[in-house]
């Protein structure tokens, strides 16, 4: 297949699987904590645990990918991803479950260098923000449908079904990933492992702190919200239905995003007005009993600032410096995600309700527009050429 929005759907696709995984802990938490004694704190760690490997991983992920291809590595990634959803699936323990965890995290760190790499090598230069929007709205998308699914499964099944609806997610995956081929004349191969200079390492890197904080953010919706609306009596399943549909919106908002901020020529202001509007309603969220008005802005606002945050990266990289560049991008984003869910969960813990880790994600996504402004002064440092 050589068009690249039908290379763009396979992308896309293939990444729902991760987000599908990732939150698959999230969405039977509760039966995870009755089947092996555990509390919100431990839960947490399991989430921010998917992110572990990503902060050592994330930078050599796009060297693996040169030495081994991005397909080959990509699928490998698969792979792996399906032996940690099958290890929690089989094993008996709490440790099986971190096991399994860490491993479908490495995978997942793979998998997320190669597809976002892949995206970046066809869509450079060529609508990339809404291309990103595109690639990155797999995540919510996958979370809405794990969220819609999951939990009945658990209910039903236990937490080891979840699990193994996971692998099977995971295989179509990899029948999917068969059908991709790269750009005809892709610039990416090119002098792969040439070194960045310090402005465009700085860009970089807060960059992902950008893109890092505001899934943290977003990130505590999914993880937490569920455990919020259990605690004042909603049954699994409804407190599940109920947060997807912050997923479903943002799974329009997203690409919306993404096209306005190519069309209007405006990106930063959707990150801007996003930031703050997701800061707003989460604060609510864990005030008030208005929980469905609140999910639904919270889908709205929550997409708009996607693209434009992933196009960063792409302002400063040159095609030689892509992989490399966007591992270390990547490296900063999982540190925040790693460490995001754990202090979430020891919050809640602490305070004895999962609304203390709804008011950190709010917290660290007003932090969000204050990093695009230092963004925005480094490049413009960088000398000339000359």
């Amino acid at each position: 297949m050589r068009n690249r929005w039908g290379i763009l759907a396979i992308i896309f696709l293939v990444r729902l699987t991760m987000a599908f995984q990732f939150q698959s802990v999230a969405t039977v938490a509760p039966l995870l904590q009755q089947a092996f004694g555990v509390g919100l704190s431990d839960i947490g760690l399991l989430i921010g645990l998917y992110f572990t490997p990503g902060v050592a991983l994330a930078l050599p992920g796009g060297a693996i990918g040169a030495r081994f291809g991005d397909k080959a590595t990509a699928l490998a990634a698969l792979v792996l991803m399906m032996a940690g959803s099958a290890a929690m699936a089989f094993g008996d323990g709490w440790s099986f479950q971190i096991a399994g965890r860490l491993i479908g995290g490495i995978g997942g760190v793979l998998l997320s260098v190669q597809l976002t790499k892949m995206t970046t090598d066809w869509f450079a230069g060529k609508e990339i923000a809404t291309a990103m929007g595109i690639a990155i709205n797999s995540w919510p998308t996958g979370i809405a449908v794990a969220l819609l699914t999951l939990p009945a499964i658990g209910t039903s099944g236990g937490p080891a079904a979840a699990s193994l609806a996971v692998c099977a997610a995971i295989a179509l995956g990899i029948l999917l990933l068969l059908f991709y081929q790269p750009p005809p004349a892709s610039t990416a191969g090119a002098a792969r492992f040439a070194r960045l200079d310090r402005p465009t390492v700085a860009a970089v890197m807060v960059a992902g702190a950008i893109w890092g904080l505001f899934n943290v953010g977003f990130a505590m919706i999914l993880s937490f919200g569920p455990s919020l609306l259990v605690e004042r009596g909603w049954t699994v399943a409804a407190a599940g239905s109920a947060i997807s549909l912050a997923l479903w919106i943002s799974a329009i908002s997203v690409p919306i995003g993404g096209m306005l901020a190519d069309r209007t020529g405006r990106p930063h202001a959707l990150l801007v007005g996003g930031s703050l509007g997701i800061a707003l309603l989460l604060v609510l969220l864990t005030r008030s009993d208005a929980v469905i008005p609140i999910v639904v802005g919270l889908g709205l606002v929550s997409g708009l600032p996607a693209g434009p945050i992933m196009s960063l990266p792409a302002r400063v990289l040159a095609p030689q410096t892509r992989a490399i560049g966007m591992g270390l991008f990547l490296t900063v984003f999982y540190a925040a995600m790693m460490l995001g869910p754990a202090i979430g969960g020891r919050l809640a813990g602490l305070t004895g309700s999962a609304a203390a880790a709804l008011d950190l994600g709010a917290a660290v996504v007003l932090a969000c527009p204050l990093l695009l402004w230092l963004f925005e002064r480094i490049p413009a440092s960088r000398p000339k050429p000359a």
